[in-house]
């Protein structure tokens, strides 16, 4: 019955609410086109939040609300979806493009948010008539004048103009300086400068000077070099003597500037994009090459994703960092990418119609190209660990592990235990420390284990944790407010006994075991609470849980290298003979070219392959052997 107080008007706007907040999605996708577009999900206080592309919309919007498969940020967003919004395009590549303008003009909260809020800097030579000046620039292009860049840095593009002043001297002041000056500054006196100042030199012949500048800011150096080189030797024909003399400096100068980083293809520009991605979080890692040379990188991570997979992430990543009307002229020619990307032609011709010229992306390479991608991948990985152990992000870590768990006060140090053999052979127990600051590798411990039946993993626990408590009871080391044990019910019941024997039984004891998919994320978290084990739920995307999977890793690991130094030593044979392929030849040649083992674990996969008799194969196995996680 119509409540008789209300009037038709505010009855019909209710029932417009009501029915606003219920998406019938069966209904929107079963009478949706398969053409190619852009969806857009809006939730009930009318903002856009998130906007996604589509070869077939149909497909891709029926994806979003299949019965299973999903991550939790995922369902958590189509939880609040009250409406979407469709616009059909031509073609796939249209679609991009409309993507990432509606992303940067929306700014959609469930999209990736890859880019900082800096622009990148640039070099500009300016547009004055007789002298134009080299100078750093970030902002928008407005002021007249060629840009050269981007470069991933302030202090890349610093030195860049550093050397330019060496080589070619182009002035670098200000404009009122410049005009104002009635003698030569310090710049020319440590002859950084040509001093156009006071007209020490001509209009043209300082235009010759800023096109051998233009023609090295392009990558183009090995036609630089051609030019220099003849006209050294003209300018020496001549009896010009001083003047074969500077230019004879300056391509000693080019050269050795390319010596380390120039190959083959003069004039390469390129950037070479990595992805690394973790279940605690995301990087993305950018190499810029440019001529050939590889002017610098830079690391971005992502504050909101829906990608679960490093092709994902790519796609994403160049979609909103390459398409725009500001990065056109700046494009490189190539891009080169650590995975496959499902929509790599689409991205490839979005590009091409933003720049107005071919752009290239691929992902199988060789050569020099390779080793760029090789080095991407582990500044990638390296970043990505870095980032994690981070000060700032574990305090914030231990902050969220308080509220999952539901503490009064969040913990000061978290001590996690693990087991590692072989077959029960050289048992080993590794204890790990972490605190607010991170891991404190000084309170690692590790326990050979001995006197039980090979294979027995509770015994082997219950031998580590009564070792370690029995030290703590006579002074040694801190109590710690969480005890971690990687492992299940069985695992956390030796534990519980052990805590038990020395009245340590209000400690805190938490157990983390593989699922079912044993995939990271997926993680069981087992709590003991009087003597009873409560199954405990944490998001996956939550930093409490990424903390609890990062010490989990770390004991792994450190029990892992502990195990196989300590079956190393009991088999009385050298650890290199663990490595398939490496005979006693190998073996022999690599210890007198390194000195030693420790001269091998230094060493690069460059430096191992010039070792006689090691392929490049067998190095990258020799390296990936002594610096496995």
């Amino acid at each position: 019955m119509a409540d008789p107080s209300k009037s038709l008007s505010e009855e019909l706007q209710d029932d417009h609410v009501e029915s606003r907040d219920i998406f019938d999605h069966k209904d929107f996708v079963q009478h949706l086109t398969s053409r190619p577009g852009v969806y857009r999900m809006v939730d009930r206080n009318e903002r856009v939040i998130y906007v996604g592309k589509a070869r077939n919309l149909k497909k891709r919007v029926g994806s979003y609300f299949r019965a299973s498969g999903l991550t939790t940020k995922t369902m958590a967003m189509v939880a609040k979806i009250v409406r979407i919004e469709i616009s059909i395009t031509h073609s796939e590549t249209e679609a991009l493009l409309l993507e990432q303008s509606l992303i940067k003009e929306l700014k959609p909260p469930y999209n990736i948010q890859l880019r900082d809020d800096k622009s990148y800097p640039y070099i500009l030579l300016t547009d004055h008539a007789d002298y134009p000046r080299l100078m750093f620039y970030r902002g928008s292009k407005s002021r007249k004048g060629r840009y050269f860049g981007p470069y991933p840095s302030a202090h890349a593009t610093r030195d860049t103009l550093q050397l330019m002043q060496k080589v070619f001297k182009l002035r670098q002041c200000q404009e009122s300086y410049f005009k104002n000056r009635s003698r030569p500054c310090l710049q020319h006196q440590i002859d950084r400068c040509t001093a156009p100042c006071v007209g020490l030199i001509s209009p043209d012949d300082y235009a010759r000077d800023v096109r051998y500048s233009s023609l090295f800011l392009q990558g183009k150096s090995s036609e630089l070099t051609n030019e220099l080189t003849r006209n050294m030797e003209l300018a020496s024909a001549e009896l010009d003597f001083e003047r074969a003399a500077i230019i004879r400096d300056q391509i000693s100068m080019l050269r050795r500037i390319q010596e380390d980083q120039v190959v083959e293809n003069q004039g390469h520009d390129a950037d070479i994009i990595a992805a690394a991605m973790r279940s605690t979080g995301a990087c993305v890692h950018v190499i810029y090459v440019r001529g050939g040379r590889i002017l610098g990188s830079k690391n971005f991570f992502p504050k909101h994703r829906l990608a679960t997979e490093s092709d994902e992430l790519l796609s994403d990543f160049i979609s909103q960092s390459y398409l725009s009307d500001d990065s056109a002229s700046t494009l490189p020619s190539e891009f080169i990418v650590s995975h496959t990307i499902a929509d790599e032609s689409a991205l490839a011709e979005a590009m091409t119609y933003v720049a107005k010229r071919k752009i290239r992306l691929v992902s199988r390479v060789r050569g020099h190209r390779a080793k760029w991608l090789k080095l991407a991948e582990t500044n990638a990985q390296e970043s990505l660990s870095a980032h994690l152990a981070s000060k700032q992000n574990s305090k914030k870590r231990f902050s969220e592990l308080r509220s999952a768990l539901g503490l009064e006060d969040a913990p000061e140090r978290i001590e996690c235990f693990d087991i590692s053999h072989t077959g029960g052979e050289g048992t080993v127990a590794s204890c790990v420390v972490f605190d607010a600051e991170g891991a404190v590798k000084s309170d690692y411990r590790r326990f050979n284990i001995e006197g039980i039946t090979p294979g027995d993993d509770y015994a082997a626990m219950d031998q580590a944790l009564t070792r370690r408590f029995e030290r703590l009871r006579k002074g040694e080391g801190k109590t710690p407010d969480i005890l971690l044990i990687d492992g299940g019910k069985g695992q956390l019941t030796q534990a519980a006994n052990v805590l038990k024997k020395f009245d340590l039984g209000s400690l805190l004891l938490l157990g983390i075991a593989k699922g079912i998919s044993r995939r990271a994320g997926q993680e069981t978290l087992f709590l003991m609470e009087d003597e009873h084990y409560k199954e405990i739920a944490i998001a996956t995307e939550s930093p409490a849980l990424h903390l609890l999977q990062q010490v989990r890793d770390e004991a792994h690991r450190f029990a892992i290298t502990a195990h196989r130094q300590r079956r190393a030593k009991a088999r009385k044979r050298s650890q290199l003979e663990d490595i398939p392929g490496l005979g006693p030849k190998r073996r022999r040649e690599l210890l007198k070219h390194f000195g030693g083992q420790q001269g091998m674990q230094r060493a690069s996969e460059s430096e191992l392959s010039k070792v006689a008799g090691i392929s490049k194969k067998l190095a990258a196995d020799i390296y990936e052997y002594f610096h496995v996680d």
